[in-house]
């Protein structure tokens, strides 16, 4: 695995993982870890803070957002390829993460795992809750990501459409 800085000149890369819980977006982001990138992973602050249920109250989200964000624009400073492993369910979330790489001359590309819905519902309903990216999700709730789920568009900036298996 590649861990140091990137040949000078080149920009850091980033990619923003995109889709509801159950998609696939933590497989897709340690497969591109394996590649070189650093993985950021909202899911695994979360834990680390001692959440344990979703979704997370708006104060909560922030702080996490806030850490990864940190950590992004260092990773980025020091040349390094990133991969933000969370849904970046809103455009407003995407576009959060944008304006935040913009002035470092870095546009992300959102990697969209569009993995068919009963597919992502019966992954939840596996589910335990035996660590980060086991979180359970009720039916209903699980529901309503997917309900209120806004799909990326390529008018948004780069896009990678990723069908999973």
């Amino acid at each position: 695995m590649h861990t140091g800085a990137q040949a000078p000149g080149r920009r850091a890369r980033v990619v923003l993982t995109c889709g509801p819980a159950g998609s696939g977006k933590t497989t897709h982001a340690r497969r591109l870890e394996e590649s070189g990138y650093v993985r950021l992973s909202f899911d695994e602050e979360a834990w680390r803070l001692g959440h344990r249920d979703h979704p997370l109250p708006a104060a909560a989200a922030a702080q996490v957002h806030a850490v990864i964000q940190d950590r992004l624009v260092r990773l980025v400073g020091e040349g390094r390829d990133v991969v933000v492993d969370t849904s970046f369910w809103s455009r407003a979330s995407r576009d959060a993460y944008r304006a935040l790489l913009a002035p470092l001359g870095i546009t992300p590309v959102t990697h969209y795992l569009a993995t068919p819905e009963v597919q992502v519902l019966a992954r939840l309903t596996d589910r335990a809750g035996a660590g980060p990216h086991d979180v359970p999700v009720p039916a209903p709730l699980a529901r309503a990501y997917l309900d209120g789920f806004e799909v990326p568009t390529a008018e948004e900036g780069p896009l990678v459409v990723i069908r999973p298996d």
